[in-house]
């Protein structure tokens, strides 16, 4: 029985994106429910201070784990990777506040949610674009 190893590489990609999208997003989590229950932030605003605190240990983790084997400089996957980023956060921050204002969740369940939801779209943008070479 052969391996394969664009699978086993899949695989390894898939698996690391999970463990550093988790840290981050559990970064980005703490900080803004945090902030919200204490009262230091509005939720619109702890979110956005979870986003920033949770940025580093996304692009940092996923450059140097879960898309290592790609060729993509810095200089071409930071931007790349911001991009994704934001826009991944604008969703987040567009889904997080009508689940606020349209529902009665508390917001430590609405920003879990939304942010599985946009998990999967962020690593579909930073596997073929943000962290793809010039092949």
């Amino acid at each position: 029985m052969s391996s394969n190893p664009m699978s086993e590489s899949h695989t390894k990609s898939v698996s690391w994106f999970t463990i550093i999208g988790a840290l981050a997003a559990l970064t980005h989590y703490i900080i803004a429910v945090s902030f919200e229950h204490n009262a230091f932030l509005t939720a619109s605003h702890a979110n956005i201070a979870g986003f920033i605190a949770a940025f580093p240990v996304s692009y940092f983790g996923h450059r140097k784990f879960s898309f290592a084997g790609q060729d993509a400089s810095h200089t071409q996957a930071f931007p790349r990777f911001l991009s994704v980023a934001v826009l991944g956060f604008l969703a987040n921050q567009t889904l997080l506040l009508n689940g606020i204002e349209y529902t009665n969740l508390p917001f430590w369940l609405v920003l879990g949610v939304v942010m599985v939801l946009v998990a999967a779209s962020t690593y579909l943008l930073s596997k073929f674009w943000a962290f793809k070479g010039t092949q």
